[in-house]
C-alpha cells in the first residue's frame, strides 16, 4: 500500500493519497484544501484516482472536494450521517468562518462494517460517531485512518453541533481499542501513531478504557 500525506490549509488537516501499487489505482482521503498541491501529488505518484473518501464532513476535510472530483471524475463517498454537511455551509461549519463551502453531493453513502475496494486492497468502514454524527475510520490490515476520531495524544473536538463526548469515547473504546497494538493510525491532524502507543499514553483513551 502506498500512502502519501499532505498537510493542507489553515487548519493543518492531513489529506492522504492511498494507492495500490500493483494496479496503480488510488483514492484521496479528506481533501481539505489546496487542490493544486494534491493534484501535483497524484501526478507524481502516477495513480488513477477512483474514489474520494471523507472521514467526516467538516470544512477542513472537504474544502477541495469539488475541484478534485471535477478533475478526477472520482466517486465521492461519505457516511450517511454526515451527508448533508457536503452541501450546507452551516452544517460543515464553513459559514462561521466566512468560507461558505458547498461540495458536490455524495455518489455513495457508507454504512458501518461495509468494505470498499481499491485495486487489490480492501478497507473496512468503522462508524465512529462523536466528533460528528457520521464520522468514520477506514481499516486495512494493520493500518487505520482515523480522521478526527483519534489523534496522537488526543482526540477530536466535541464542542461542535452534532458532536458528543460520551459517544466519541464509546467509539474509541469499542471500534479502535479492540485493534492490535501494532496497528498504525493515520489521523486527520498531526503525526501518525499506533493503537498500542495511544492505549498506553493518550489520556483520553485511558479515560475511555476506564468507562
Amino acid at each position: 500500500m502506498l500512502i502519501k500525506v499532505f498537510e493542507v490549509g489553515p487548519y493543518l488537516s492531513n489529506c492522504y493519497i492511498v494507492g495500490d501499487e500493483a494496479t496503480q489505482v488510488g483514492m484521496i482521503l479528506d481533501p481539505g484544501f489546496e487542490a493544486q498541491t494534491i493534484q501535483s501529488g497524484i501526478r507524481s505518484l502516477n495513480l488513477k484516482i477512483e474514489r474520494i473518501v471523507l472521514t467526516h464532513g467538516h470544512l477542513d476535510h472537504i474544502g477541495a472536494v469539488g475541484e478534485l472530483k471535477s478533475k478526477t471524475g472520482a466517486e465521492l463517498l461519505i457516511h450517511r450521517g454526515d451527508a448533508r454537511m457536503l452541501t450546507d455551509p452551516r452544517e460543515n461549519l464553513s459559514a462561521f468562518s466566512g468560507e461558505n463551502i458547498k461540495a458536490p453531493r455524495a455518489d455513495r453513502l457508507l454504512e458501518d462494517g461495509e468494505e470498499i475496494s481499491l485495486g487489490n486492497l480492501e478497507f473496512q468502514i468503522l462508524h465512529t460517531p462523536g466528533h460528528s454524527p457520521g464520522g468514520i475510520c477506514l481499516k486495512s490490515d494493520k493500518i487505520v485512518f482515523t480522521g478526527d476520531t483519534l489523534f496522537a495524544g488526543s482526540i477530536g473536538r466535541t464542542d461542535f453541533p452534532g458532536s458528543d463526548y460520551d459517544t466519541l469515547m464509546r467509539s474509541i473504546r469499542e471500534k479502535l481499542m479492540v485493534l492490535p497494538d501494532d496497528t498504525t493510525i493515520y489521523p486527520g491532524h498531526g503525526p501518525k501513531s499506533t493503537i498500542g502507543q495511544e492505549r498506553k499514553f493518550n489520556p483520553f483513551v485511558l479515560e475511555a478504557l476506564r468507562q
